[in-house]
């Protein structure tokens, strides 16, 4: 079967076009009207499908692929890193919408091994407290484990890659991602946390919103997605889908009761908190409390621990335009900061927390309680009944914080007890005896490169006893040249005479900006061992040499029983919305689509069963698993098409405002047998077990036969504004003026232009040269197929 059909054509889409399944030359003239372009949309959950594992999702728009957060979860489960190696090579750019693990945590990984090397976007305090969340949880691990998944200097080659934006800043896209805007708007939940708006072509509206809070709280206004109406395509979450929440005031006053309660009974309060998102708006609550007066609070100490603590508080006081509006007025009018807490004190050791007086509360990360300075207090408080734990957000299932919300105290659990501890006795001394031997390894490589380098061979010379023997290369401790038996050659008699010399090698001396480098250990008193006399410092000083100031040291782990008296409460500082609120936002965006990830079977079924009601439609809502490619285009019948280079050489483009126009007359014909429907194009590689390399099958348009081509009527492409075409008609240096709403054009006004009910533009008036260079114009404006 023929068909004619208005290709709306981008350079980038040379190797595929979509066409609707049924079309036809009145399609074409639907077009000039009012009809929208539509983009081939699919996600595929690489984290987060189906269950509460953390946000990692692949979204492909036209052939652009987006990452869309890259979470790891605190155990750093490898199965995920299996899935995310597969998709890696073809990520063209990376959303972050928020600075913790769950959104961001395997960004070091996926850019130092696995080469992910597309842009990055985030806002500036997701750029920033990202490092610090990052920074902590691998000292934290380095502290009771050899962690080798990421090193710092990865962390910082993954951040460089970070394009900060502020909010509502578009960014249009090149390239590839030509007519493609991101825009990130407010998301609440932790500084500098962002809802994702993706628009293509200006119509097509994607909106990513996960772990969004849309009230206000003391350091954080709530987010915009109010804002939006009716995007095309809605991405969120169900975590909290069938959560209810207790009021802000009940929260508060339960954490204040905890604490007097625990402080009074002289015991102390672990409150167990994130780094660098949540636990801002908890700093800066309980420092206000111990600022009033009346609390009663005065007496007791007050600490937040974790590696990066005096870090946060510098971040956090350099971003107040990021936080809300109360705080930025206090700010404003006050001139006070708000994070120059009076009564917090920093510590980033377990020694600084310490030496801090009891009673005291401490706000220590980490809330899953897997590694860090919570599970070390925990495990020193959690057999005194006095002492108080609260816990303030749910960490995935597994961990030993989402153990202790379920279970509670009163009960003796297991926990595997990991250490790093010095090196002691015969275990030191095999440490010294394998370094000693790898240090004169490396000494010696270094002397043989030294000697390999020198370019000039003072000692070694060619001496010559009598005039025509042969030469012999000799070796003497005097540098000194024999007679060569050659006569003075050149027109000028030398003077100068030769003289036997000790030999003197000049040493080289490296430096670097700041001079001479030093090596330490040539200045340290080594009391454990000789100091060996033979060895020279034949080169400079190396990174590579291992510091023998560093103590080395071993991790063990065991497993101990552990009997938990002290006392075990969740109170809700998550910041996220809660499910009644979820549903209201949900009905008032009203998308066309709508794609659920992260949460628990049950809550993704309830907030499935709400948007069939708001939406309609079971083609519209999906609820995909992890590695299952979800097609979430608008229109069902878009698919993919290759042009033959013999039908796409005989095309005639125009050039429309965004892009090029050209009428074809072609043949869809299938490349390997008719099929009924059209397999996606990137449905290679997506499951996760290899199957048989089976192409894809691709339609192809083949050029029509000149015999069976008809005829069409002629299609102006563009939505013209009169006041726009009035623009053009004066740099012509022809008069125009609105009358009426029409405009009237000419020297002599008899020229008419007005637009029809339908959107065309009508020209009425007297034929003339006039009439005739002003119809040219006007058909200048429209892309003419």
């Amino acid at each position: 079967q023929a068909y004619n059909c208005l290709i709306h054509f981008y350079k980038r889409f040379l190797p595929g076009y979509w066409l609707p399944k049924q079309f036809s030359a009145p399609w074409a003239a639907l077009l000039n009207s009012s009809s929208k372009m539509t983009s081939i949309i699919r996600l595929t959950p690489l984290s987060g499908g189906g269950d509460e594992s953390p946000h990692c999702y692949l979204l492909e728009v036209d052939g652009f692929n987006f990452l869309l957060d890259i979470g790891w979860d605190e155990k750093f489960s490898p199965a995920f890193l299996a899935s995310l190696a597969r998709v890696v090579p073809k990520v063209d750019a990376v959303l972050l919408s928020y600075p913790d693990l769950p959104h961001l945590g395997a960004l070091p990984v996926a850019v130092g091994k696995l080469g992910l090397s597309c842009p990055v976007y985030a806002t500036v305090p997701v750029y920033k407290m990202g490092q610090m969340f990052l920074y902590d949880i691998y000292q934290a691990r380095h502290n009771i484990e050899d962690f080798t998944l990421f090193t710092l200097d990865e962390v910082d080659a993954s951040f460089d890659k970070i394009t900060q934006l502020k909010y509502n800043q578009t960014v249009v896209l090149k390239g590839k991602g030509q007519g493609l805007a991101i825009t990130p708007l407010p998301a609440g939940h932790m500084i500098g946390g962002t809802i994702w708006k993706i628009v293509k072509d200006g119509e097509e509206d994607i909106v990513y919103a996960v772990d969004y809070n849309h009230k206000k709280e003391r350091h954080l206004n709530g987010c915009d997605i109010e804002r939006l109406s009716r995007p095309s395509l809605l991405i969120t979450d169900a975590f909290n889908a069938t959560y209810s929440q207790a009021r802000r005031r009940l929260r508060d006053e339960q954490l204040m009761t905890n604490i007097l309660a625990t402080l009074r009974n002289s015991g102390n309060v672990l409150v167990c908190v994130d780094t660098a998102g949540r636990v801002l708006e908890l700093a800066h609550m309980v420092d206000q409390l111990w600022s009033n007066k009346d609390s009663g609070l005065l007496a007791y100490s007050l600490a937040l621990l974790n590696n990066v603590a005096f870090n946060v508080v510098e971040f956090a006081k350099s971003q107040i335009e990021w936080m809300s509006e109360k705080l930025m007025k206090l700010m404003g009018e006050k001139k006070a900061n708000p994070f120059q807490f009076k009564h917090l004190k920093l510590c980033h050791s377990m020694a600084e927390v310490n030496k801090v007086p009891a009673p005291k509360v401490v706000l220590a990360s980490m809330p899953d309680m897997e590694c860090g300075f919570a599970r070390d207090l925990f495990l020193q408080w959690c057999s005194n009944p006095k002492n108080s734990v609260i816990l303030t957000s749910r960490s995935s299932p597994g961990t030993l914080g989402r153990d202790l919300i379920n279970n509670g105290g009163d009960r003796s659990i297991p926990i595997e007890v990991k250490r790093r501890i010095k090196l002691t006795g015969l275990e030191l001394e095999q440490f010294r005896a394998k370094e000693k031997s790898s240090s004169s390894k490396l000494h010696s490589s270094l002397v043989e490169e030294a000697l390999d380098d020198e370019s000039d061979s003072e000692e070694e010379m060619e001496v010559v006893t009598k005039p025509g023997e042969a030469k012999a290369k000799v070796k003497h401790d005097i540098v000194m040249k024999g007679e060569t038996g050659k006569k003075q050659s050149g027109f000028f008699k030398s003077n100068k005479s030769r003289y036997p010399m000790f030999p003197c090698v000049e040493e080289k001396i490296k430096y670097d900006d700041y001079g001479e480098i030093i090596r330490i250990e040539d200045f340290l008193m080594d009391t454990s061992e000789p100091v060996d006399e033979l060895a020279e410092p034949v080169e400079e000083y190396e990174e590579d040499v291992p510091d023998k100031e560093e103590v080395p040291t071993k991790c063990v782990s065991t497993i101990q029983n552990f009997q938990i008296n002290c006392g075990i409460q969740f109170i809700d500082f998550e910041g996220r919305t809660d499910g009644e609120s979820i549903m209201k936002l949900t009905a008032q965006l009203k998308p066309r689509r709508v794609i659920l990830v992260r949460g628990t079977e049950s809550n993704l079924t309830a907030l499935k069963e709400f948007c069939g009601e708001v939406i309609g439609g079971e083609n519209n809502i999906f609820v995909p698993k992890n590695g299952e490619v979800v097609d979430a285009t608008t229109e069902r019948f878009i698919y993919q098409v290759r042009l033959r280079d013999s039908l796409f050489s005989t095309l005639n483009f125009n050039k429309a405002k965004d892009g090029h126009l050209a009428w074809v007359d072609g043949v869809i014909k299938m490349s390997d047998e008719e099929r009924v429907d059209i397999i996606a194009t990137d449905a290679e590689g997506e499951s996760p077990e290899p199957k048989a390399p089976a192409q894809p099958v691709i339609p192809v348009l083949v050029p029509l036969p000149e015999d069976q081509i008809v005829g069409h009527s002629t299609n102006f492409v563009n939505e013209l504004k009169l006041s726009d075409f009035k623009l053009v008609l004066t740099k012509n240096g022809i008069p125009s003026e609105f009358q009426q709403g029409n405009l009237m054009c000419g020297h002599s006004y008899n020229v008419q232009l007005r637009r029809h009910d339908s959107g065309r533009v009508m020209i009425e008036g007297c034929l003339s040269n006039e009439y005739y260079t002003i119809r040219e114009l006007l058909y200048q404006q429209y892309a003419i197929v």
